[in-house]
């Protein structure tokens, strides 16, 4: 009898098993599944909501720029990669996601002591990012803060120890040893935190003491100026001196020199002398004599008297003045030297003639 003729239930017939599959424990199973959701059967629901909860609670994507840590029942187990992670059902474990990548900036303004007693407003500038991020979770209680009460406490160290022209003109060296104390310290501290950059961006005095401050910067430049024109002045001048002391030392030595070989040929020529005046006393008497005369009459005007009435003027000075001579630079003319005839000796007609006598 048909299952849908009147006299029977509304309960279809159960489904043959179908060729090829051979029937058993895996078609019942699949019947009794399909019994499960039919009707109105509440654990169908139950079930399908604990298999999506599994589904979800078991599944973790992690982005490229974070970093997952897992926690089994409370304690830490493990960091999670980026991508695609599996891990045990809510409450079991649970994953807390840190962004590692991300670049933090923390800045503030602080009165500094420098070591020369002197306050200065330093701007700080401090750059940062997750480098463990299971310390940065469980290593200390607020990492941020911890960091910027470091980042506070190094710079007043670091600028404490300068003074105050280190701070104003040279932070470059401040900058680099501040960074490296405060990595020092948020280590130490456990936060978890890599410091990338700090920089200390500004530093000025503060307003109420801003024009003394000016007018020492005033003098302080003034002062490098005149210490800066000193120096090239010196560089300028030293050299001069020293090539003049140089030339006066040249000049020295060859005057040193010229009078020692003066010195030594006019000795040698004594000697010589000598020698001949003991040959010939009389002509070398006469010869010096004649010598002396001529070096002094050189130098002057001379009159030369013939036979004691007739007087020869010869006018040498004058010849020898150069004509561009004024009245007011020209010397007076020196006294005439008369020189008489009688005292001539012999030997003076040669003299007259232009020969000067020999000895024998």
């Amino acid at each position: 009898m048909a299952w849908n003729k009147p006299g029977n239930s509304n309960n279809p017939p159960p489904t043959p098993p179908r060729p090829g599959n051979g029937g058993g424990a895996f078609d019942g199973l699949l019947a009794q599944l399909r019994g499960l959701f039919d009707g109105g059967n509440p654990i169908r629901w139950v079930l399908l909501g604990v298999g999506l909860w599994l589904a979800f609670s078991s599944f973790v994507l992690v982005s490229a720029q974070e970093r997952g840590v897992v926690l089994r029942l409370g304690k830490y187990h493990r960091t999670m990669a980026s991508g695609p992670n599996f891990k045990l059902p809510w409450p079991l474990e649970q994953v807390t996601k840190v962004n590692a990548t991300r670049i933090e900036t923390w800045d503030t303004t602080v009165p500094v002591l420098t070591s020369d007693e002197n306050i200065v407003n330093v701007e700080i500038n401090v750059q940062y990012r997750v480098g463990d991020p299971r310390l940065y979770l469980f290593g200390t209680r607020n990492a941020d803060d911890v960091l910027q009460q470091a980042a506070l406490s190094t710079v007043r160290e670091q600028v404490g120890r300068a003074s105050l022209d280190t701070v104003l003109g040279a932070r470059a060296a401040l900058r680099v040893s501040a960074r490296e104390q405060l990595q020092r310290s948020l280590d130490a501290y456990r936060t978890g935190l890599t410091v990338t950059d700090l920089n200390l961006q500004n530093a000025r005095p503060p307003d109420e003491v801003k024009p003394a401050f000016d007018d020492v910067n005033s003098a302080q430049q003034d002062k490098d100026r005149v210490i800066s024109e000193a120096r090239a002045y010196a560089a300028k001048v030293v050299p001069e001196a020293r090539g003049q002391a140089a030339s006066i030392r040249t000049v020295a030595e060859g005057y040193k020199t010229a009078k020692i070989a003066r010195a030594t040929g006019d000795a040698e020529r004594f000697s010589l002398m000598v020698d001949e005046y003991k040959a010939a006393p009389e002509v070398t008497r006469k010869r010096l004599w004649l010598e002396t005369v001529e070096e002094v009459l050189a130098g002057n005007r001379k009159v030369v008297g013939g036979d004691g009435r007739q007087l020869i003027y010869v006018p040498m000075d004058a010849a020898e003045k150069p004509a561009s001579a004024t009245p007011a630079t020209a010397q007076p003319p020196a006294a005439p030297v008369v020189v008489p005839a009688e005292t001539i000796p012999a030997a003076s007609a040669n003299t007259r003639s232009g020969r000067e006598p020999r000895g024998n």
